[in-house]
């Protein structure tokens, strides 16, 4: 039995629909999926996403006995800035954080919003010495951007952040590492912020026990 050309005609439209319609599932797909890891405001790894990362690097670590640096980063007096130049000028501080960082970072580092002004960055291979170093490089990128321009200051003012940087270590959890790199951060802005303190594994015991 032959078609008729219409139904024909009908037939290929329903196909090239249905494709169109799948088409855009798989994009809706893709938009929720992106939704569900990323920050809303900026656009980097959310905070679930980022521990996400960093466990999967810990257990990394674990098989390879490869270094990693968890870095956590907080911009200092922030609250200042929302509060003298408004919430719309505080979000757009938090992007160009975040733009900077990400364009200055290695493509495998992860980069996160832990929540507010506090970021994460998951450095795989890297020892201590080098993880600072990458808070000096990015230290010094966010103190170049235009934050005349950005926040509408001429005083000269200057957003900068603190960071707090560990190594990871054997028997370290997640947690652990978490609150290791917390206790950095904390040094940090007791040392007058706009500056990396570090928290390594101290180093083993070596006195004699009979001396």
């Amino acid at each position: 039995m032959i078609a008729e050309p219409n139904a024909v005609a009908e037939i290929a439209l329903l196909r090239q629909q249905l494709a169109a319609t799948e088409e855009e599932l798989r994009t809706l797909r893709s938009s929720i999926s992106s939704l569900i890891r990323h920050d809303a405001l900026t656009g980097v790894l959310n905070r679930r996403t980022l521990i996400e990362a960093l466990r999967t690097e810990l257990q990394r670590s674990h098989r390879t006995a490869q270094p990693f640096c968890l870095a956590i980063v907080d911009l200092d007096h922030f609250k200042h800035i929302n509060e003298q130049c408004g919430t719309a000028t505080g979000d757009l501080v938090l992007k160009t954080l975040a733009d900077t960082a990400q364009k200055l970072l290695r493509g495998v580092d992860r980069f996160g919003r832990l929540g507010g002004e506090e970021f994460g960055i998951v450095m795989p291979a890297t020892w201590l010495d080098s993880g600072v170093t990458a808070m000096t490089r990015l230290r010094a990128a966010v103190a170049a951007c235009d934050w005349p321009g950005i926040t509408g200051r001429t005083d000269g003012t200057v957003v900068t952040f603190s960071a707090g940087v560990t190594i990871n270590a054997p028997a370290y959890t997640v947690s652990s590492l978490m609150q290791r790199a917390e206790a950095a951060l904390l040094q940090a802005k007791l040392d007058g912020r706009n500056c990396t303190a570090i928290l390594e594994e101290p180093l083993p015991d070596m006195t004699d026990p009979d001396d």
